[in-house]
């Protein structure tokens, strides 16, 4: 199947979680990450939920899954080994039109959740159309290794330029152009060795020499 790839904004939507167990807490506190709203349906709480449950970083209901228990849902994500309970989920879920995935169970999913890298803003994510996620797996750990920490300050560097460039009030492909050169292939290495001059150097190579930068990337590089 040709999943259509898409980030999803989930801040304070109602994400639901039926499960307690282990598979259930990574889920979860997955979708805390993007502050969604999670409440979670299970009699028993896994013990790295239980502590979220009681500082009310989640919701419990303590108990099984009730028909109707969807209502007012963005997400549902049904982490639990019972099959009747997994069919239920799904079949409420498509009725009412709601994202919904069951755990390692395809045909139950209109959305499946691909194996993610995460440099702070920076989300890289390999999807194997749920075919591998061994594979997946395998492919982000390579990935874990080759961008760094350092692509998050690159990421937050750039960040903070893109509106400097854009006040300056070029036609966009001026802009298209300035942004790639600035992207500058040394860039990386320059943020591990802290050299902050060689790429204060070239950003005013690149945009010119009255761009405030002392402290952009000072402030990046703390």
């Amino acid at each position: 199947m040709n999943y259509f790839p898409i980030s999803l904004n989930i801040r304070s939507r109602h994400c639901i979680v039926i499960g307690g167990g282990k598979v259930a807490a990574r889920k979860a506190k997955s979708l805390l990450a993007s502050h969604g709203k999670v409440t979670v349906i299970s009699p028993e709480l896994d013990e790295e939920l239980a502590p979220l449950a009681q500082d009310d970083s989640i919701k419990w209901l303590q108990r099984g899954y009730q028909r109707g228990d969807l209502a007012g849902a963005f997400l549902v994500i049904a982490a639990t080994d019972d099959v009747t309970v997994q069919e239920a989920v799904y079949r409420e879920a498509e009725a009412h039109n709601l994202l919904v995935n069951v755990a390692d169970v395809p045909k139950w999913c209109n959305f499946i959740l691909p194996a993610t890298v995460r440099r702070g803003d920076l989300t890289i994510s390999v999807s194997t159309a749920g075919k591998s996620p061994a594979l997946a797996k395998q492919l982000r750990k390579n990935l874990e290794k080759e961008y760094t920490a350092d692509y998050d300050l690159l990421l937050q560097i750039l960040g903070r330029l893109r509106p400097l460039v854009l006040d300056m009030g070029l036609p966009h492909e001026k802009n298209k152009i300035i942004f790639e050169n600035l992207l500058h292939r040394d860039m990386i290495d320059w943020m591990h060795r802290q050299d902050w001059q060689a790429l204060t150097d070239h950003i005013r190579s690149t945009l010119g020499k009255d761009i405030p930068l002392d402290d952009l990337v000072g402030h990046a590089g703390q």
